[in-house]
C-alpha cells in the first residue's frame, strides 16, 4: 500500500443556493480541487462522489457519469462512482477514493461530496435524514433522526450528569468559529441563553442545538505521496482511512451514549498512523446535534466517557487542549449530507498548511475528521498529518 496525499481542495459556500443547480455547484468544487493540485483535467483517472439523496431531492439518480458529463468528460470514459452512507456518504467517498491510490490502481482521483437540501421542503428533508436510521425499528413508529439523538442525550444526561449548559456551549462554540468562516451556512453568534430558549426540537434538543439542512460541494485530489511536492509546497499525508459500523437501531447497541463504530474506527486508525489522541491539533467532528459532538469527543479517546460536557463548557476544546470544528462544523458551516465528510477533509488541510485565515490554529501539524452516518450505524475516520 501506497501512502496518499491530499494534493488540492475545494469547497463551494454551504447555505440556501437555490439559484445553482447540483452540477454546477459539483463542477465548482471539483475544478477549484483540480487547480489547487496543479493538475488538469486530463490527468483525472476515477471520480468518487459521496451523495446521500440525489434522486429524493433533485429527481436525479446516476450522479457520478452526470458530474463528468458536465465537465466535458464523457469521452474519457473514466471510472465514476457514487458511495452512500448516510450523513457519512462523504467520508466514505474519501476512504473510497484513498484505497484506490493506496493500492496502486490509480495515481490521480477527484473526491467530491455534494447536495442539495434546500430544493425540499424542510418535512421532506427531514424524511429523508431519518432514512439513515432503522425504519423498521424505529422511524415505522414516529422516530426522527433528531428524536433518537434527544433520546441518547437523555441517557448521557441521566448516566453522566451532562447538563443543558453543556449541550448549548456546543452549539455557541459552533457559531463563534462559523463566524470567521465566509463559507459557512451561519455566520452569527449565540449565547447559551439563546440556544437553552429556542424552540424545541425534541426535549432536550432545540432549533439551536440541530444543524440546518444546507446545499454545498466539496472535493480534494488525492495522489500517491511520493508525487506530492510535484504539486503543493505543503503536501498533507493521510495517515489512516478507518471505517466503523454498528446497529442500525439505537436500541439493539451495547450503549445508547455510546457510538462503538465511532469506537472502532478512532482505535484502529490511531493505531494504523502509530498515533494517539493527544497527538492531534485540530478536529473537525459529526456534530449534527450537539449531543452527538459530546459523545464523539468521549469515543474519539480526548476524553473520559461522561466528561466530555464539562471539558467543553471549560473550554478545553475552543482552542485549550484540542480545537475541534474550527469551520464552524455541521452545525454552523452547514449539513448538506454528502458534502460534509469532503468538506471536513478540506477544513483540515487548510489548517494544516496554514491557510485557514482568522480560524486558523497555530502550529499545527496533525488533524483528525470525523463523520457519522444515521445515529452511529456507520463512523469514519481520518488522520492527516503535515510533511516535516
Amino acid at each position: 500500500m501506497r501512502d496518499v496525499a491530499v494534493l488540492g481542495v475545494g469547497q463551494t459556500k454551504f447555505g440556501e443556493l437555490w439559484d445553482r443547480s447540483f452540477r454546477e455547484i459539483g463542477i465548482e468544487a471539483g475544478l477549484q480541487a483540480l487547480v489547487d493540485a496543479k493538475l488538469s483535467s486530463k490527468d483525472v483517472q476515477a471520480l468518487y462522489l459521496g451523495s446521500m439523496a440525489s434522486g429524493s431531492l433533485v429527481d436525479q439518480e446516476h450522479i457520478a457519469p452526470l458530474i463528468l458529463d458536465y465537465a466535458g468528460l464523457s469521452s474519457r470514459h473514466l471510472p465514476a462512482l457514487r458511495v452512500e452512507g448516510g450523513g457519512a456518504s462523504g467520508s466514505l467517498a474519501v476512504h473510497q477514493g484513498y484505497l484506490a491510490v493506496a493500492s496502486g490502481l490509480y495515481d490521480y482521483v477527484v473526491v467530491g461530496g455534494a447536495e442539495k437540501l434546500t430544493d425540499v421542503p424542510d418535512t421532506t428533508g427531514n424524511q429523508i435524514a431519518s432514512a439513515s436510521a432503522d425504519h423498521e425499528w424505529e422511524v415505522v413508529f414516529g422516530a426522527t433522526l433528531p428524536a433518537l439523538w434527544a433520546l441518547i442525550a437523555r441517557r448521557h444526561m441521566h448516566e453522566f450528569g451532562t447538563t443543558r449548559e453543556a449541550l448549548a456551549s456546543v452549539a455557541v462554540h459552533a457559531h463563534a468559529q462559523g463566524a470567521k468562516n465566509p463559507l459557512a451556512h451561519y455566520r452569527n453568534k449565540l449565547t447559551i441563553d439563546q440556544v437553552i430558549g429556542a424552540t424545541p426540537v425534541a426535549e432536550p434538543l432545540g432549533v439551536f442545538d440541530c444543524a440546518p439542512l444546507s446545499d454545498g460541494a466539496a472535493a480534494i485530489v488525492l495522489g500517491p505521496w511520493e508525487k506530492a511536492r510535484q504539486h503543493t509546497d505543503t503536501p498533507i499525508r493521510i495517515r489512516a482511512s478507518e471505517v466503523g459500523t454498528d446497529t442500525m437501531a439505537v436500541h439493539h447497541r451495547r450503549s445508547v451514549t455510546t457510538l462503538d463504530s465511532t469506537v472502532a474506527a478512532a482505535e484502529r486508525a490511531f493505531r494504523s498512523a502509530r498515533r494517539a489522541p493527544a497527538d492531534v491539533d485540530v478536529a473537525e467532528i459529526h456534530d449534527a446535534y450537539s449531543i452527538a459532538a459530546l459523545c464523539a469527543l468521549e469515543d474519539l479517546g480526548f476524553v473520559e466517557k461522561g466528561a466530555s460536557g464539562p471539558a467543553f463548557a471549560r473550554g478545553e476544546f475552543s482552542g485549550g487542549r484540542l480545537m475541534v470544528n474550527p469551520s464552524g462544523g455541521l452545525k454552523a458551516q452547514g449539513r448538506p449530507f454528502g458534502a460534509v465528510g469532503v468538506a471536513q477533509i478540506v477544513e483540515i488541510v487548510r489548517q494544516l498548511r496554514g491557510e485557514a485565515g482568522e480560524r486558523q490554529v497555530a502550529g499545527a501539524t496533525v488533524g483528525l475528521a470525523h463523520d457519522v452516518g444515521g445515529t452511529g450505524a456507520t463512523s469514519v475516520v481520518h488522520l492527516l498529518e503535515r510533511a516535516n
